[in-house]
């Protein structure tokens, strides 16, 4: 501790800086959760104004110190015949530092420390579900045998067999025949894209229903489909025809195993050319009910709907 030090406290001054932060750390909360752009411009605006603050509070800590050198008094002059001469010696300059700004940053690390350690478990726990694990299992339709060739069959089936009931799911799936060598299939998921209301085939049923394991078939011939919450109507292709939905409905993805028909992950539809094997189809993400996947639209409403 140097003597000539003059101690006292390096408070900052009033900043704006801290609200920033604040700002900042809040878009990233709500982006999580609504969209990841959004979290993306709340991390941007965190990193910069929290550096900022840091360097606001610590302009004072680190500025140079001026310290007056201290120096040794000259000897007296020798005798005369004395070869030895005095010189003055200036004391090294050792930077020093109060013992408040050793308390201010240990105070500061530590409360980081500990709101870390607190905060980031917290947060996984109540953010990282809505994340993780969102791939769909794939489910076995059984047989292609099942799937007459030209008409509907409708597919009902438990997602994860272990929670029963509660993970039942449908699926309009219709076999199109062969593409080159590939068979095609339209597999149509069957909630509406208005507000995910089942969406029912318009037509009757033209067979019997087969009860396989975890899975119950059952053919149709419809001339499209309805929504019975608000009017949605689509074709056979998933295209909508009226009503309030945003887009065409979702659509499964699927594969040939062992000669039987497995389901595989959703995906949402913008527009369907063509029919059948020889549709060309606008491929997107998932998304939720109520968002617009292509068109103008798309960037007017680019956060999805909270379900």
């Amino acid at each position: 501790m140097s003597e000539h030090h003059d101690e006292k406290s390096h408070l900052p001054g009033p900043s704006l800086y801290p609200i920033g932060f604040a700002i900042g750390i809040a878009c990233v909360l709500t982006g999580l959760v609504v969209s990841w752009w959004a979290a993306a411009v709340g991390a941007a605006i965190a990193l910069l104004f929290g550096f900022l603050w840091i360097r606001d509070v610590s302009r004072d800590m680190t500025a140079p110190v001026e310290i007056e050198p201290a120096t040794r008094e000259v000897a007296a002059a020798p005798a005369a015949g004395e070869a030895e001469e005095f010189v003055a010696v200036e004391e090294e300059e050792v930077p020093s530092y109060d013992r408040s700004v050793f308390l201010e940053l240990s105070t500061l690390g530590i409360g980081a420390a500990i709101g870390g350690l607190v905060t980031l478990p917290v947060l996984g726990f109540a953010v990282l579900p809505s994340f993780t694990n969102q791939d769909q299992p794939e489910v076995n339709l059984g047989p292609l045998e099942n799937f007459p060739e030209g008409r509907f069959v409708v597919a009902t089936y438990f997602e994860s067999p272990r929670q029963g009931e509660v993970t039942a799911r449908t699926v309009y799936v219709r076999n199109n025949g062969l593409l080159g060598d590939v068979p095609s299939f339209t597999i149509l998921y069957s909630r509406c894209v208005h507000l995910g209301c089942p969406v029912q085939p318009n037509g009757p049923p033209v067979g019997e229903r087969k009860r396989l394991e975890n899975v119950t078939l059952t053919p149709v011939q419809p001339a499209g489909f309805g929504c019975p919450c608000h009017g949605g109507a689509y074709d056979t292709e998933g295209r909508r025809t009226a009503g309030p939905p945003v887009r065409s409905m979702d659509r499964m993805t699927f594969s040939i195993k062992n000669g039987e028909l497995v389901l595989g992950q959703r995906y949402s539809v913008g527009t369907v050319e063509g029919d059948g094997a020889n549709a060309r189809i606008a491929k997107y993400d998932p998304n939720f009910p109520g968002v617009h996947v292509d068109g103008i639209e798309a960037w007017l409403y680019p956060i999805e709907v909270p379900q």
